[in-house]
């Protein structure tokens, strides 16, 4: 029901909003071809990349190097320029001259830490998605910057209308794929209850 309001105390039940994400990041159809991929979890080490990923958002903030200004509810990457001159300013004492600047930081802002909240159920997800990401970076044309759905697609194949293939030839990605689904349907029934607890959705 798009007119409801969730009830308020999901905002400060962690583990819930981190494996929301941790679902996201597996339920999707995010293109590597539309930009950057912002959505790999994984740092190229973990999965043994060939090349350097155009982006590391999202390993950074699920390993907790994302600050957050919640006053402003932005977002910085930790060794930024902007972030830099913010941590500057954070750690400035007020200037004895001129009055107090209302929105000047005087401690470092705190940091969100997916890792240390989510869920064992969240991480056989990880778990399971990194042995995928492994397995394709063996491929000689494997694609650094490749999404979760590149990858389905890769091994998978499409059929002339655009629709994914159902399975692939790959009996070694079959497998992996399977075993990150059942991870993923497994988070999906943890999530649930709460979904209907905290009045996302009605029964």
């Amino acid at each position: 029901d798009e007119f409801r309001h969730p009830m308020e105390k999901w905002a400060a039940d962690e583990e819930f909003k981190c494996n929301c994400l941790i679902f996201a990041l597996f339920d999707n159809v995010i293109k590597s071809a539309d930009g950057a991929n912002h959505w790999i979890p994984f740092t190229e080490e973990e999965v043994g990349a060939k090349a350097c990923f155009k982006s590391h958002f999202m390993s950074n903030f699920i390993n907790g190097k994302v600050v957050c200004h919640c006053a402003a509810d932005t977002r910085r990457i930790e060794g930024s320029a902007t972030y830099q001159s913010e941590l500057e300013l954070s750690t400035t004492p007020p200037n004895p001259v001129n009055p107090v600047n209302p929105v000047e930081k005087h401690s470092a802002p705190p940091r969100l830490c997916v890792r240390e909240n989510i869920s064992l159920a969240a991480r056989a997800v990880l778990d399971a998605g990194r042995e995928l990401w492994k397995y394709y970076h063996t491929q000689p044309d494997a694609n650094p910057n490749a999404s979760y759905y590149d990858i389905r697609a890769h091994f998978q194949g499409c059929k002339p209308n655009g629709a994914m293939n159902a399975k692939s030839n790959d009996a070694s990605y079959n497998a992996l794929v399977s075993a990150l689904r059942t991870a993923h349907k497994a988070l999906a029934a943890q999530i649930e209850p709460k979904v209907y607890e905290y009045g996302f959705l009605k029964r």
